[in-house]
């Protein structure tokens, strides 16, 4: 199967190609006006940003220009929040005035926390968090305003909002009274918080911290995009972000570091990783966390998870999630030539820091709302109704046959 997208003209087709620098042409063919390519938009261009660069042959990621290497050695979640907001790094002023307004955005309604209560113990944390995201327009007084300013203050909530929503509902399932958000402190140490009710020490928090900047944006990957398609209709924030939220929830994205995980609790100790992952292969099964649609060499923000997982596994006296992790990473690379990518490393991480398996991809989303809600911003400020073309290869021509002469 093939999907085609259509131009007036060849010279268009040439000029949407030509603007992009970093656009691969290896299945891309033009015939008539007609630019051809690969099933899952592979390597098409769908619209242009400043937020977020991915350089798939130099494995570099870059936020309005900033190395991904720079935030997270130097960084914070916040200011890297902003700077996809806004396209700049904050001064220290508009640093704590944004640190501010989402400590005063993370509590949520008390009628959101009883609907919360209405759900059944079993729902997955990700359809609580669809769910609970798109009732929060309902108590938003102000959405009507479709001024960016508004929308600005929406992605501020949002972002506040989707940690206070999964730890609250983690402790709903589990039959405590949920722990209530701090007023103070980092964005990561609040989530730590809410999970054990106990403030989380310095390197625990920066160790989320550092997570959180890896996963705040990565282009047009299947979530943000499902939000802007959203957001292309005029669609409010809300309505956008559950949209990437649904995205997110499927396996083949936002789950991939659930899978990674339970596999390496299934294998247990390093001594039966070769086995596991022969018998695996032979079955055909995918090995999760390895491979990705754009890099072809190491995934950035894996460079930093692995060591990560290293110093984690140091700290807390056990190594063999790390040490499984990186036989793993080992075999994989000699035998089938594939790299980790920010899902396989991420696993061990959530896991040493005591979060459970399934609250893996919330995280993924309490980070990935950053990016979610700039790319709306920007899909707002330069919108045009996203609406691609598919080629039909059903049949041309079949007759219409009444009811009473259907066999």
């Amino acid at each position: 199967m093939i999907v085609l997208v259509r131009f007036a003209d060849e010279a268009d087709a040439g000029s949407m190609i030509g603007t992009a620098q970093a656009y691969s042409t290896k299945n891309l063919h033009l015939f008539g006006g007609i630019a051809m390519t690969t099933e899952g938009l592979e390597d098409v261009v769908a619209t242009t940003s400043r937020i977020c660069d991915l350089d798939g042959k130099l494995g570099k990621l870059t936020y309005y220009g900033i190395d991904i290497h720079d935030l997270a050695r130097h960084s914070s979640f916040e200011e890297t929040a902003y700077l996809l907001w806004h396209g700049v790094l904050p001064t220290k002023t508009q640093l704590a005035e944004v640190e501010q307004q989402l400590h005063a955005s993370r509590a949520l309604p008390s009628r959101i926390i009883d609907l919360m209560h209405l759900l059944p113990p079993s729902t997955s944390p990700m359809d609580v968090l669809r769910t609970t995201v798109s009732a929060l327009a309902a108590f938003d007084d102000d959405l009507n305003d479709k001024s960016t300013a508004a929308d600005e203050r929406r992605a501020i909530r949002l972002t506040a909002a989707l940690p206070t929503i999964t730890m609250t509902w983690n402790s709903i399932r589990e039959k405590r009274n949920p722990v209530e958000p701090l007023q103070t402190g980092t964005h990561a140490a609040n989530m730590l918080y809410m999970l054990t009710g106990k403030e989380p020490d310095a390197y625990t928090a920066h160790a989320l911290d550092v997570a959180l900047i890896l996963h705040a944006d990565h282009e047009l990957n299947a979530s943000t995009f499902a939000a802007r398609v959203t957001a292309g209709t005029k669609a409010d924030m809300y309505a956008s972000v559950v949209a990437a939220i649904s995205a997110l929830s499927g396996p083949l994205h936002g789950g991939a570091n659930e899978q990674v995980i339970r596999m390496l609790l299934r294998i247990g100790e390093v001594r039966n990783v070769e086995s596991y992952l022969e018998d695996a292969l032979a079955r055909k099964e995918r090995i999760m966390g390895f491979g990705h649609r754009v890099y072809r060499t190491e995934d950035p923000r894996a460079t930093h998870l692995r060591a990560m997982s290293q110093e984690l596994g140091e700290r807390t006296g056990d190594l063999r999630w790390y040490e499984m992790s990186r036989a793993i990473e080992e075999y994989i690379k000699e035998h089938k030539g594939l790299n980790a990518n920010v899902d396989f490393y991420s696993a061990s991480v959530y896991y040493m820091l005591g979060i459970p398996i399934d609250l893996d991809t919330p995280i993924f989303a309490s980070s990935r709302i950053s990016g979610w809600t700039a790319h709306i911003l920007e899909q707002y400020a330069n919108n045009r109704l996203i609406r691609p073309r598919a080629e039909y290869v059903g049949a041309k021509v079949t007759e219409y046959v009444p009811l009473e002469q259907r066999g």
